[in-house]
């Protein structure tokens, strides 16, 4: 089956503002079916009606994923719990530690319920791999025979920062975030979403403008933030996930951005 079909089979279901789902307006399901949804959308960090979504799959027996990127921290932080209601009820979830934890790029991880399924998918047989041990066999679980030990760094950040250090990590990129919005706003820039977690999206008059602030951003050296497309609009995507940002690391950020951007 060739890109281009395989894609027929993807059915976009309309969003809101903030690009979560509309649970309004959820299409029939027929046959097998895979729904994705998002916890902490790309842009604007929005989490999709999760209850809603996991009521409407699991009754037409599909199988719900929760993209969880960046969303999925939300659950460890006792005061963003009510974004994540609705989160254990899907069959699987990933979430990527490249991103808040600073590891290595390539560390992300998938939690599947049914270890069952997840080995159904992944294992591979061969005459010269060893299928009968009575220990786990990793390669079972993964879509590689092998990799690095990325599972040590990851090990390593989470024992050095404990729960209470990753509460405050998520919390305080939440905070950097918000004074963001807070300052580009009142400089003119049109901001384009609630900040929910450490998402920013902005728009700098029209397209044309808004893609060489982005440039002249970069070249500054400052700060880094990169061009996007959402919601059919050129903007400027800014992801504070850094432990290492202070709130003058942001303001320096803000002045250089108001200042190319000619605010």
């Amino acid at each position: 089956m060739c890109i281009r079909d395989r894609r027929k089979r993807v059915v976009r279901v309309p969003v809101d503002g903030q690009g979560r789902m509309r649970a309004d307006v959820l299409p029939r399901l027929s046959g097998p079916t895979i729904i994705c949804a998002q916890a902490g959308n790309i842009h604007s960090g929005a989490f999709d009606p999760l209850p809603a979504i996991c009521e409407w799959g699991h009754a037409a027996d599909a199988w719900v994923h929760v993209d969880g990127a960046f969303g999925l921290w939300a659950a460890a932080v006792p005061g963003l719990a009510g974004l994540t209601v609705g989160l254990a009820e899907a069959d699987s979830w990933a979430t990527d530690f490249h991103k808040w934890l600073n590891v290595p790029y390539d560390s992300g991880i998938a939690i599947v319920r049914d270890a069952n399924a997840l080995r159904a998918a992944m294992a591979i047989t061969a005459d010269y791999l060893p299928t009968d041990s009575p220990i786990r066999n990793p390669s079972d679980f993964t879509p590689e025979l092998s990799r690095r030990a990325r599972g040590v760094e990851v090990w390593a950040a989470l024992r050095a920062l404990g729960r209470a250090g990753v509460i405050d990590l998520i919390e305080r990129t939440r905070r950097h975030a918000r004074r963001f919005a807070e300052g580009l706003a009142a400089a003119g820039y049109e901001v384009m979403n609630e900040v929910a977690l450490n998402q920013v999206t902005v728009v700098v008059g029209d397209a044309e403008r808004t893609v060489r602030v982005a440039a002249a951003i970069q070249a500054d050296g400052t700060c880094y933030c990169g061009p996007t497309v959402w919601q059919g609009r050129a903007a400027i995507r800014i992801s504070v996930s850094s432990w290492a940002t202070t709130e003058e690391d942001v303001e320096r950020s803000l002045a250089a951005m108001i200042r190319v951007g000619g605010g």
